[in-house]
């Protein structure tokens, strides 16, 4: 991979966080609300419609990865590798970290991924797909860090 070509994989990485968030906001609390609901409400089963949107974001991944080996487009590739690498961040913390899919990280020091989990608290807090916040992933708002550090003040 050339510089050029990492330099993109880690552009597209923090592209993603603002692609994420505007297909949370306008697409999953939009007309796709009917696949995204049962993320919002505690439903039986390991699996949700909402893991549907899993596609949303592995199909142009591979894509890139696949049409950028076959022709020989690193630049391509290195999309295809920002995308997968946001999805793989994706899966590490909103599926195992925020809700504890598999509970292995229950517990953190960390200021920035406690108020990453607070902001995601705030956004659950919505049952409905109107009047939501947070939407987003790793960007957080310095309100949440701030609220995390005086309740740690205060223990």
């Amino acid at each position: 991979m050339t510089t050029l070509e990492f330099f993109v994989m880690l552009l597209t990485f923090l592209i993603m966080e603002g692609v994420a968030w505007g297909a949370h906001k306008y697409l999953m609390h939009g007309f796709l609300w009917f696949l995204h609901d049962d993320h919002h409400t505690k439903t039986p089963g390991a699996l949700e419609k909402n893991d549907t949107f899993f596609l949303i974001f592995a199909i142009p991944s591979w894509l890139c990865i696949m049409l950028g080996l076959m022709y020989g487009a690193g630049i391509s590739v290195a999309i295809g590798a920002g995308i997968a690498l946001y999805g793989f961040a994706y899966a590490m913390v909103h599926e195992l970290f925020i809700h504890q899919r598999i509970s292995i990280f229950k517990q953190t020091k960390s200021t920035y991924l406690e108020a990453v989990r607070l902001a995601h608290k705030m956004h659950h807090k919505h049952l409905g797909k109107e009047d939501g916040e947070n939407f987003g992933m790793l960007w957080v708002h310095p309100k949440y860090i701030k609220q995390v550090r005086a309740l740690r003040a205060q223990s």
